[in-house]
């Protein structure tokens, strides 16, 4: 019998694993799925591979026979994730019968596998009969049926489907911004279409002159120089009458299109603070610059240069022809011939315009990505050595954008001298055949005259259009990066009726709480109640799940599962900024705006008196080392503080959070970056901070939660232990483990360093919370 594999199949028999694989497998025997394992169970990377039939599950490893399992009713795979590495467990309905071990680029293989296995059990108990695997067994996508990819849960056909396309109908978008100048718009449309028919004037004044004045003085009539000047006068009054027109079009325009790129600019970055912290950690800084700056601009450029001109030139064209068919219906049919091929053209290079102006931001968002990279990181570039590095590599993205550029320029300077081409032999058939209607004493040469002065501007201004599909497609494309910001909703929305809370008592609830960073699960099934004004101290190894938990109290996520509530108020029921009002956030790195030190201090509350600005830093005990500084509270900080120790940006940050007085304090590792000297200064700080508030407080350092009412020891996720220091430490769990881990570790530094450091085990005579 012939086998029949699958995607994953045919390349698991053609891998390193085939000969093996083709060796157990019976001759009616099909692959259905496989998957490979890259890590041992102690986290060692290695290569290995489950292998699914119909029948059983195989596993191959790397110097061992292969295993085998019989599928059977209640067979299971589970799966689960900490720290960067996934874990899938085959469970039968009594027991685990065995584990692997994965990292979590490999997450979508494993589901992949863990679905067809379930659904291979479920047919076990099928009755006879049924179809086979191959035909019934595919995962598909729930909206469009189209089966999934073997390596992804993602259904490609949708994602085509749903992939936006720049298009230069978003220009029209942009009415949402130019309607509060909507009266402005249109006394510069009026004023627009009157400079225009004062424009087309003087071609037509030509006629006259030509055949009254020019020609009959030719034939021995002398020049009436009266009839002359009026038709001159007509001629200066029309220019001027055009020239004032223009001036005041011009400028209502380009005042109404700054302020539309004002607002623009305004309106996306209001956007762009609304949104959810998950946004900013996919996207790039200088790319989001480049959004508001670049863009933006480019955008502002259009509505006050080409978007008016573009108006002009229509307006020009259809009047022109309008004046051409009241002259001569047939010569003005002739003068249009080039129309129809000129149209093509500008279709036809439209759309490699759109694509090209499109790669051509995206490539100079890597231009100012590596600046925004570089430069605030500029003292870690000089301390590795790496300035020929970066140099390199801005070299290299700039190299990148001149290539997409000239690519795009071949096309243009291709497209630009055909439409001239077109016109100019456009221009060409209609004195041929102006000159023969001449010589049929159909026109007269003042006609003539005045037709080809006309079809010089008319061809010029087609000419203009033309040249006007290339920044269009510039401004559809920028205008398309900034919809993309502004259609973007933010993953923690303000509720549509929010709850008022005026004061905040600080109890916190929170009841079966579960989050995932997309399809890795962080927290889960987890509940704590926190009391107002008790103070709580999170521990744990790295990745246990610590900074997200606050994050979510934070509100800086929402969570997936459960609810969190403070005072018996669901958070995702009060307004975002009315909530974190009440929150105070010391973190671990503290970061420091370009200002003063008051400045920085009263960011939380910029109407702060120099009082309560001195007073709070007291209180953080800055106030000595701020004196200190050339010109005290009113010293400029460099950017991200720089020129202050890391200790002093500390203090200040807690200064910070104090003038607020917020109900819920949360510190997030707030002194693991500083020696014990400086530790100690800030731990006075906190001492005051913490008083009367409800505070949460992460640290590696177990000795500085001495202080906490309780310690909530966490793992993968999950609480596993709460409770006062002496009371964990007796039951000899998780937290005991930890602790003894810890000193240990202080007390072999404190060996090989030769000096006496703060352990944990040095206070363990003075319990937690004495």
């Amino acid at each position: 019998m012939q086998h029949h594999h699958s995607v994953d199949a045919s390349g698991v028999l053609s891998g390193p694993w085939g000969a093996e694989v083709r060796a157990v497998l019976a001759p009616d025997e099909n692959v259905q799925a496989a998957f490979e394992v890259d890590l041992t169970a102690d986290l060692r990377f290695a290569p290995g591979m489950l292998v699914l039939t119909e029948r059983r599950l195989l596993a191959c490893t790397a110097g061992a026979p292969v295993r085998d399992w019989p599928l059977a009713p209640g067979m299971a795979l589970r799966m689960q994730d900490h720290g960067g590495v996934g874990q899938l467990s085959l469970h039968d309905a009594d027991s685990r019968l065995a584990l692997w071990r994965f990292t979590l680029g490999r997450h979508p293989q494993a589901l992949h596998l863990q679905q067809r296995l379930e659904r291979q059990v479920q047919r076990l108990d099928g009755p006879p009969g049924a179809q086979s695997p191959d035909e019934d067994d595919v995962p598909r996508c729930a909206a469009c049926g189209t089966p999934l990819p073997p390596d992804s849960d993602e259904c490609t056909a949708c994602a085509r489907q749903q992939a936006p396309q720049t298009s230069t109908w978003v220009l029209l978008r942009l009415w949402r911004f130019a309607r509060p100048y909507k009266k402005q718009l249109a006394a510069g449309f009026a004023l627009t279409l009157a400079s225009t028919a004062a424009s087309l004037v003087p071609p037509y004044m030509t006629i006259p002159l030509m055949d009254d004045i020019l020609i009959p003085y030719q034939s021995g009539r002398p020049i009436d120089f009266a009839q002359a000047g009026m038709y001159l006068g007509g001629l200066l009054l029309a220019a001027l009458l055009a020239w004032g027109l223009g001036w005041a079009r011009t400028y209502i325009l380009a005042l109404v299109s700054e302020r539309i790129g004002a607002d623009l600019r305004t309106t996306t970055y209001e956007h762009l603070m609304r949104l959810s912290l998950d946004y900013f950690g996919s996207k790039r800084t200088g790319d989001l610059m480049a959004r508001i700056g670049s863009e933006t601009d480019r955008i502002n450029v259009f509505l006050s240069l080409n978007a008016l001109d573009f108006a002009t030139d229509v307006l020009m064209i259809c009047m022109t022809a309008v004046i051409l068919f009241s002259i001569n219906p047939w010569l003005a049919l002739v003068t249009l011939v080039p129309l129809p091929f000129i149209a093509w053209l500008i279709h036809t290079v439209r759309d490699k315009l759109r694509t090209g102006f499109e790669k051509i931001d995206r490539v100079w968002s890597e231009v100012t990505n590596v600046l925004a990279d570089t430069i605030p990181g500029i003292r870690v570039v000089k301390a590795f050595a790496q300035e020929k590095r970066e140099a390199d590599r801005f070299r290299a993205a700039n190299q990148h954008n001149l290539e997409v550029n000239d690519k795009l320029n071949k096309t243009w300077s291709l497209f630009s001298p055909t439409v001239s081409l077109m016109t100019e032999v456009g221009l060409l058939v209609v004195w041929g055949f102006g000159i023969w209607l001449v010589a049929q004493n159909q026109i007269t040469v003042g006609v003539l005259a005045a037709f080809i002065a006309y079809i010089g501007r008319f061809y010029i201004r087609l000419d203009s259009m033309s040249r006007i599909v290339s920044v269009t497609q510039k401004a559809a494309a920028g205008a398309k990066r900034i919809f993309d910001i502004l259609d973007h909703v933010s993953n923690v929305p303000d509720p549509v009726n929010p709850v008022r809370v005026q004061q905040v008592q600080g109890g916190i609830e929170m009841r079966g709480v579960g989050f995932r960073y997309g399809s890795r699960t962080v927290i889960k099934n987890l509940s704590l109640t926190i009391r107002p004004g008790e103070m709580i101290g999170l521990v744990g190894h790295s990745g246990s799940g610590k900074s997200t938990l606050v994050n979510l109290i934070s509100r800086f996520y929402d969570v997936s599962d459960g609810a969190i509530l403070v005072d018996d108020v669901d958070i995702r029921r009060m307004a975002v900024a009315d909530f974190r009002r009440h929150i105070g956030l010391v973190l671990q790195e503290p970061f420091l705006f370009f200002g003063t030190i008051a400045e920085n201090i009263a960011y939380g509350k910029p109407d702060a008196t120099r009082d309560e600005i001195v007073a709070a830093a007291r209180a953080a005990h800055a106030h000595e080392f701020i004196l200190r500084l050339p010109h005290g509270y009113d010293s400029l900080v460099g950017e991200r503080g720089q020129g202050l120790s890391g200790g002093e940006r500390q203090r200040i940050s807690i200064a910070r959070a104090l003038l607020i007085d917020p109900r819920i304090l949360i510190l997030d590792e707030a002194t693991s970056a500083v020696d014990t000297e400086t530790e100690k200064e800030i731990q006075k700080a906190l001492d005051n901070l913490v008083q009367g508030r409800t505070t949460i407080a992460i640290a590696h350092r177990l000795s500085t939660l001495r202080k906490a009412d309780r310690l909530v020891v966490m793992d993968r996720g999950e609480i596993v232990e709460v409770g006062p220091h002496d009371e964990l430490m007796a039951q000899q769990g998780a937290y005991w483990r930890l602790y003894e881990a810890q000193a240990r570790r202080a007390e072999e530094d404190a060996q090989a360093a030769g000096v006496l450091i703060d352990s944990p085990r040095l206070h363990s005579a003075h319990p937690a919370g004495q």
